[in-house]
């Protein structure tokens, strides 16, 4: 895939009627490979790839993927689209080979011979196979979003949007997922969306965070660090000090550790008074940017 086919999103617009705005000019640069897409609930993900996969309409701005127009030619979209959103629903009784038969004859698969062919690829590369003669109705939460990924890929797309695809998985099955998602960002565009630091750490090289329909951060993941390298202290504290502590520093986070809140503060220099130096996450750019402390 060349640089021609980046996906450019440029001040798009959307609001609901109920007066909440949830992209509010949101402009990206998305070329191929891994992209993630981080941001608490209500931020404009899932309004995004919506708008993205062609099923809400944007109120103003421009999406194009390569020569595409993604917000006029719909149909070609989704022709070089997969899509995995938080919640897709199955057919009851209908087995994983049946039913991904039937996606690949919706997305335009005539022979029959050659769409037998896709359907035993795509399920053997999701470590699926064996289980093909089972409903999908009857798949743990990991195998039904590894089925997911397998109807993402029907036709070889050139964006891939998933939607919050790790939420509830154990972490076994987090870590397969994880690599079937790797191997895919190697030959096409995947937006990974979610709350999950982590899964954006381990997966991408570039990302964004979202928040109240706007974008308040493009770039790698490690350019995110570098914002905050040797800047990040922290402290247990007592739960009856944290408000103070609020009020006295620019705190980015505090977790419960041991029955107490452990903080995680911003500063310049070492802040004295029992902190220690933190190493920097992407979780401290995270909530430095969400909280605009930077």
């Amino acid at each position: 895939m060349n640089a021609t086919s980046s996906l450019t999103i440029t001040r798009l617009t959307k609001e609901y009627a109920n007066g909440v705005k949830a992209l509010d000019g949101v402009s990206l640069t998305i070329e191929p490979g891994m992209f993630g897409l981080l941001g608490p609930n209500g931020a404009g993900k899932s309004s995004l790839m919506r708008t993205l996969a062609t099923l809400q309409e944007a109120d103003a701005g421009e999406v194009s993927l390569g020569e595409l127009d993604v917000l006029r030619d719909k149909e070609e979209v989704r022709r070089q689209l997969g899509y995995l959103p938080q919640e897709f629903g199955v057919y009851p009784k209908v087995s994983a080979l049946l039913l991904l038969d039937h996606l690949a004859l919706l997305k335009g698969f005539r022979n029959k011979a050659e769409r037998r062919e896709m359907v035993d690829y795509l399920l053997q590369k999701v470590n699926l196979f064996e289980h093909r003669t089972k409903a999908v109705s009857s798949f743990s939460g990991g195998m039904r979003q590894r089925f997911g990924i397998a109807q993402c890929l029907i036709g070889s797309p050139k964006l891939v949007i998933v939607d919050e695809p790790t939420a509830g998985l154990d972490p076994g099955e987090r870590n397969r997922f994880y690599t079937i998602l790797s191997e895919i960002g190697e030959q096409t565009i995947v937006i990974l969306s979610t709350h999950i630091v982590q899964d954006v750490r381990e997966l991408c090289t570039r990302m964004a965070i979202m928040d109240k329909g706007q974008v308040l951060y493009e770039g790698t993941t490690d350019d995110a660090l570098a914002l905050i390298t040797g800047k990040v202290f922290e402290k247990q504290v007592e739960k009856e000090d944290l408000e103070a502590f609020r009020n006295a520093y620019r705190v980015l986070s505090s977790k419960m550790v041991g029955g107490k809140p452990r903080v995680h503060v911003l500063a310049e220099e070492d802040p004295g008074n029992g902190f220690a130096p933190a190493g920097e996450s992407l979780e401290d750019v995270y909530f430095a940017k969400l909280n605009n402390i930077i």
